[in-house]
């Protein structure tokens, strides 16, 4: 898709310009550094940036979405840099090499997602704007989908649900805050920057619910299905680690009949705008082809 390939590249450049190497705490910005840059679809930005073009950019829209879709980058990867950790999942390979703390230490890995997430939300409120209050919501967003009602949480669940059978009902929860509540975020924030108006904001939280829930299920079903030199990481380890998955709660054929049906519903959702959110129709099609 030409369009998440461009995108990709203004995110990157954007991403490559932070934390510069220094003299001073040159150790850290090394940790940080390896893991931002170490490649990845870059789905949340490129949806931040999707959803403020959906919502007609606004008159500050394209100086802010690179860099708030670059703050929800850090998050996630803040999030894949403990999620490896040996007190969390204790994976060696991520995005094709291995994961920080193999490299740094875990010390060092703990400090380098502390300062990505502590720095993301500094960069959002570094930010000039002619309308600070939509910056504050922006931050508002980002720390509930972050947060112990998000992400966190989601995760905190996601331990203490292995080895356990989950009903289809706690699962698609668990999912919702884990992953969806990150991908809805970068959506949202998108269309606040664009200064889009109730009814689009609306239509674009209703997509961000769905893509969200989509991704995460097309996820669990690349970690059977994938293979591991695609896939950047290890395959099959939410087997390995007994976590409960879409594929092991309602089976393979089920969860790929949930995946689309999730497509589905978040470009039904985006039934207000016009040709300006393709982009984001696209995407959506994307999560569920997608061989990584």
């Amino acid at each position: 898709m030409r369009y998440l390939e461009d995108k990709k590249k203004e995110v990157d450049l954007y991403l490559e310009g932070l934390f510069r190497e220094e003299r001073r705490l040159s150790g850290l910005k090394e940790a940080i550094r390896y893991s931002l840059l170490a490649g990845g679809k870059r789905v949340r930005p490129i949806l931040t940036i999707a959803a403020c073009e959906a919502c007609g950019w606004g008159p500050e829209g394209r100086e802010l979405a690179v860099p708030v879709g670059a703050a929800f980058e850090m998050i996630h990867t803040y999030s894949l840099i403990h999620d490896d950790l040996p007190a969390m999942d204790n994976d060696d390979l991520r995005r094709g090499r291995p994961t920080n703390h193999k490299v740094f230490g875990e010390a060092n890995a703990i400090l380098a997602g502390d300062a990505l997430l502590t720095e993301a939300f500094g960069l959002i409120a570094s930010l000039k704007t002619k309308r600070p209050e939509k910056l504050l919501r922006v931050i508002d967003e980002v720390a509930r989908a972050a947060g112990v009602e998000g992400m966190a949480g989601g995760q905190a669940v996601d331990l203490e649900s292995e080895g356990k059978q989950l009903t289809k009902d706690l699962l698609e929860q668990l999912h919702r805050m884990k992953t969806g509540c990150l991908i809805r975020g970068s959506v949202v924030a998108g269309a606040l920057v664009a200064d889009a108006d109730p009814r689009q904001l609306e239509a674009i939280r209703g997509y961000g619910e769905a893509i969200g829930l989509a991704f995460q299920i097309a996820d669990d079903l690349l970690d059977v299905e994938g293979k591991t030199e695609d896939l950047g990481k290890t395959a099959r380890s939410d087997a390995a680690h007994s976590k409960a998955t879409y594929p092991s709660v309602v089976g393979i054929e089920s969860s790929k009949r949930l995946a689309q049906q999730g497509v589905d519903k978040a470009i039904h959702s985006l039934a207000p705008f016009d040709h300006l959110a393709d982009p984001l129709r696209e995407i959506a099609r994307f999560i569920v082809s997608r061989k990584s």
